[in-house]
């Protein structure tokens, strides 16, 4: 009879499972579970058996000892490198204002938004697909924190701030923020949100015409009743990234101008929206559609019509997925789905280039808050975790072990600034041509690499709480689930290695000009501080291998470097903002020009430049190491091939 002893107050699963680190004492008796305090409810023998129990202080002392709960109070003011930025690149009058307003919102999202995030989890949306009576109703039913989810993002501006500009530039940086604060604690709404802000800059975009102007308010409202979140269904049976080849969704125009959609949306999250953006090919008059690229063009539609009825669609399951379980995921056909063609006829994959910019940037900031989300629980258990006669503090390796993790997130956070900076820059028109470019290439780099560390710190900080990590009731294993995907939302490693290379081509080599004048300006800032002089030598040893590279790379086929694409980019990635020998999962490691470049700054702590210093102990530019050594050749890729598959 399992006496469970926790410290607050207590909520089962439907499983019988405790929320995590659940907080109040639970007693167990023949399958009936009740909360100390209502032990009337189970009878005297109940009472009996938490007394006899309680007689045992040696086993209270056991029970105590497996339940140290670690804790995060407001997560604003406890991350110092967030407002050292904030203070570090904000004009006074903002920072005041943002300030007040974030460290309210860090309370918020501690005694309210938290609780919510855990309930989102324990009722994931459940599709019923046919009423008691045989009619067809396709409905999906979210939980009720869910739908405060949303209410939340809208009144907490989250879409809104970036488009009221009421801080000009800043704006989106400041959005950005409170998104990461908000991240973690989310319960999966991070992913709508990403979406809705994808669809508002695609209108914004296209001057908001007057027929989307009403969802465009909808879209960046701060009104709960009001407030609209935007699905993007790009995804077909055919493929995922390759919309190009994979989409085969037909859009009939009708008399009236608008267009019938006829097709199938293999993965469509956020099922619930009120809106979506999607693509399709237009038929002509004998039916027949351009193939490719060429022949698809961007379509807005309304999920449901003004009596809450689906738009000629119908659902045909809700996906099972590793993680992101508290959000409706489905499987969608489109029978004749009104809609109305918002591109160019052609052009729907131009059009959607600055939504893929913000969905992916949303993608970056998922990642930066989910490692730091999994280091502060770290670092508070180690200060309560008593291991082998004393707390995991007092342990070397283990500090050492949630140090190196600390400075992946540091570096990984000021690139999330930098692109976000770069991005508000470029909104209000603000930005010169070589941050234009330098956007360009920094978003794609900045969503691989971060898709990668988030997994990866995932793994070792689950590592750092031992078997506690593994047990669902914790919340942790959700974290690290949750986490996975980000390698694979809006595009792999892999598609996003190749989109870095075609960057370079269209723009003849100008985003790798602006790329390197951005790095020597931050090290030349650095090399004015005497304890940072071994790491600035080490970065421009780097890039100067990255250019040698580069220029024999100019002479090589188009295989050597696809072959070289993604270690390309690592290094783009290691060189711009860097990474240390972790031990986590791979060696990724280097040392970066943000990070000095904070490490510079006349009233940086002895952590900051401790920070950068450690990034200057690996390999900076993986690619040239690995050219060296023959890995992109044509006899690289028959090499390659005969180890999958084992040809001889």
């Amino acid at each position: 009879l399992p006496l469970w002893r926790f410290s607050a107050t207590c909520k089962l699963r439907p499983s019988g499972h405790f929320l995590p680190w659940a907080s109040c004492q639970m007693l167990s008796i023949k399958g009936i579970n009740t909360a100390v305090g209502q032990e009337q409810q189970a009878g005297l023998k109940g009472k009996q058996v938490l007394e006899d129990l309680e007689m045992h202080p040696a086993r209270s002392e056991t029970e105590a000892l497996l339940c140290e709960q670690p804790e995060t109070g407001n997560q604003y003011l406890e991350d110092t490198l967030l407002r050292s930025y904030l203070k570090t690149h904000l004009p006074p009058k903002v920072l005041e204002e943002v300030h007040q307003d974030l460290e309210r919102f860090g309370n918020r999202l501690h005694t309210m938004i938290q609780p919510l995030s855990w309930e989102c989890e324990l009722n994931p949306p459940v599709f019923r697909q046919y009423d008691a009576w045989g009619q067809r109703v396709d409905h999906i039913y979210t939980c009720s924190a869910w739908r405060r989810m949303k209410e939340i993002s809208a009144e907490e501006g989250l879409i809104a701030e970036a488009y009221e500009r009421r801080y000009s530039n800043w704006s989106r940086l400041y959005q950005a923020v409170k998104l990461y604060l908000f991240s973690s604690s989310s319960g999966g709404f991070s992913c709508p949100l990403a979406m809705t802000d994808g669809a508002a800059k695609v209108i914004e975009s296209l001057g908001i015409p007057g027929s989307l102007r009403s969802a465009f308010d909808h879209l960046t409202s701060r009104d709960p009743q009001k407030f609209w979140t935007s699905g993007q269904w790009m995804t077909e049976r055919r493929g995922g990234s390759d919309v190009a080849n994979g989409t085969e969704t037909v859009a009939r125009k009708q008399p009236d101008g608008s267009y019938r959609l006829y097709g199938f949306k293999w993965f469509t999250s956020a099922a619930d929206s009120d809106m979506t953006l999607t693509l399709a090919r237009i038929a002509d008059a004998e039916g027949q559609c351009t193939p490719g690229s060429r022949g698809l063009s961007l379509f807005f539609l309304r999920v449901r019509d003004e009596e809450g009825k689906l738009n000629s669609i119908q659902v045909q399951r809700l996906k099972d997925k590793l993680g992101t379980r508290q959000m409706a995921t489905a499987e969608l056909w489109l029978q004749g789905a009104r809609a109305e063609l918002i591109s160019a006829e052609g052009r729907g994959v131009a059009t959607i280039s600055n939504m893929l910019n913000v969905t992916r940037i949303h993608n970056v900031i998922c990642a930066v808050a989910s490692m730091r989300r999994m280091i502060s629980l770290s670092r508070d258990y180690a200060r309560k975790r008593v291991a082998f006669g004393k707390l995991l503090k007092d342990h070397p390796l283990h500090m050492q072990t949630i140090a190196r993790m600390e400075v992946q997130v540091r570096g990984a956070f000021l690139l999330l600034m930098e692109i976000v900076r770069l991005l508000g820059l470029a909104e209000t028109n603000l930005a010169s041509e070589q941050e234009q470019l330098l956007l360009r290439l920094l978003v794609p780099v900045a969503k691989l690499y971060t898709g990668k560390q988030a997994s990866a710190v995932g793994v070792e900080a689950m590592e750092s709480f031992g078997g506690q990590g593994y047990m669902e009731d914790t919340g942790l294993p959700v974290i690290l689930r949750d986490a996975l995907v980000l390698s694979i939302w809006e595009g792999t490693t892999n598609i996003l290695s190749l989109d870095v290379l075609r960057s370079l081509v269209k723009s003849q080599g100008q985003v790798m000009a602006a790329f390197l004048s951005s790095v020597q300006k931050k090290l030349e800032l650095a090399s004015g501080t005497e304890e940072l002089s071994p790491a600035v030598q080490r970065t421009r040893e780097a890039v100067g291998r990255l250019q040698q590279f580069m220029a024999g790379a100019g002479t090589e086929q188009a295989l050597t470097m696809e072959l070289a694409a993604r270690d390309f980019s690592y290094s783009l990635a290691r060189i711009y903002t860097g990474r240390a020998t972790t031990g986590i999962t791979q060696p990724w490691n280097g040392l970066g020009a943000l990070l000095m470049e904070h490490a510079a700054r006349p009233d940086a702590s002895s952590t900051d430049v401790c920070a950068a210093l450690r990034w200057c102990n690996q390999e900076l530019c993986p690619v040239a190491v690995e050219s060296a050594s023959g890995s992109y050749g044509a006899g690289a890729a028959l090499q390659d091939s005969a180890l999958v598959f084992g040809n001889s």
